[in-house]
């Protein structure tokens, strides 16, 4: 069975204490997920880290005063309906605001739609693309929502065809969920679809290991055949993989089965009723510090915190100078040893022409 209403949690196993615990923060938020990604679950096992994504808990209604409503002030830098301006040279459009699953650790959870109300129409999108035709600093269109791929071809080829119709626009990129809970949309007609003129960039968003899975493997041997660049969004999760084996696990599987790059490991943001899904941040640099050096270059995301209110993303990231004075430098390898390094720099460095 798949989930769809709060009603249909009924129909799935969980305790019945359990359910009337968490029925009101199940009729606050929307509640989906297909049913392949439901069976991922171990049902006997209430802190399996699929289920603690979709399935919804009472903690969710505990709310710190300093969490926001819009953490990252989506709404602050919107210069046109369904669209965000937040860097220079990238903006964000919002197709739909329709999802294959709601994630219960979702930054725009309080402004996802159910229903079709809030669904695809070119007409709602027009003055966000007279917006990006009147900007020619703006290099990428950036696809998210909602989940872009929630759209039929149709659909996802009239706006790839509008958006690749201005000329400095340069990349299309996908933010999506479909490749994690519902692998087999990923087909021809999707390829098709969004093949063109503009190079096409899928970012996808695994967060645990247990989300690999023979059809996901297939799901990215597709993006991967069209030439479609792929890379993966991880949110830190406490209790879900805040685990130094559980990371290496997944973002080794990521790159050796998916083919995937891990791009980001983002610090849970300052959403409202999160605090049970937050770490710390010394948490995060401790979880760094395990993986690096410890799996592949290739395998090891950048782990960022998205400032409240707009103003970016800021890397972190442990620091490996254990020491310096002028040119010569002290540094901790990965495995802690303390190593000296002296910069080779000319006494008399020639002026800068």
């Amino acid at each position: 069975m798949k989930l769809q209403h709060a009603a249909d949690l009924a129909a799935l196993p969980i305790a019945p204490a359990d359910l009337a615990r968490d029925a009101a923060a199940a009729a606050s938020f929307n509640v989906k997920a297909p049913r392949r990604y439901l069976d991922l679950i171990d049902w006997a096992d209430e802190r399996d880290p699929i289920r603690r994504q979709v399935i919804p808990s009472a903690d969710e209604l505990v709310v710190d005063p300093r969490e926001r409503e819009d953490p990252i002030g989506d709404a602050a830098h919107s210069p046109a309906p369904r669209l965000t301006h937040r860097y220079p040279d990238r903006v964000l459009l919002y197709p739909t605001y329709q999802c294959a699953v709601y994630c219960r650790h979702c930054f725009r959870k309080e402004s996802l739609a159910a229903d079709d109300a809030a669904g695809y129409a070119i007409e709602a999108l027009e003055p966000a693309l007279a917006y990006i035709a009147a900007h020619p600093e703006i290099r990428e269109v950036i696809l998210t929502g909602g989940d872009p791929l929630i759209l039929g071809n149709e659909r996802l080829e009239e706006l790839r065809r509008r958006i690749e119709a201005i000329a400095h626009v340069r990349l299309l990129r996908l933010h999506t969920r479909i490749p994690v809970v519902l692998p087999e949309r990923i087909n021809a007609g999707l390829v098709r679809a969004l093949k063109g003129r503009l190079m096409v960039c899928v970012v996808t968003h695994f967060n645990h290991a247990r989300e690999i899975t023979d059809t996901t493997v297939l799901a990215a041997r597709t993006l991967r055949e069209a030439g479609f660049m792929l890379l993966n969004q991880t949110v830190l999760l406490k209790g879900v993989n805040d685990d130094a084996e559980a990371l290496r696990t997944l973002f080794r599987e990521l790159v050796y089965a998916l083919g995937i790059r891990p791009y980001y490991l983002h610090h849970c943001d300052s959403t409202r009723g999160l605090s049970h899904f937050r770490t710390t941040i010394d948490r995060g640099l401790d979880l760094m510090t395990a993986l690096r050096g410890h799996i592949s270059g290739l395998c090891l995301p950048h782990y960022v915190l998205d400032l409240p209110g707009g103003d970016g993303k800021i890397p972190l990231g442990p620091s490996y100078v254990a020491a310096r004075s002028g040119f010569e430098w002290k540094f901790k390898t990965y495995d802690a040893k303390l190593r000296d390094y002296s910069e080779i720099v000319p006494e008399n460095p020639p002026r800068d022409r």
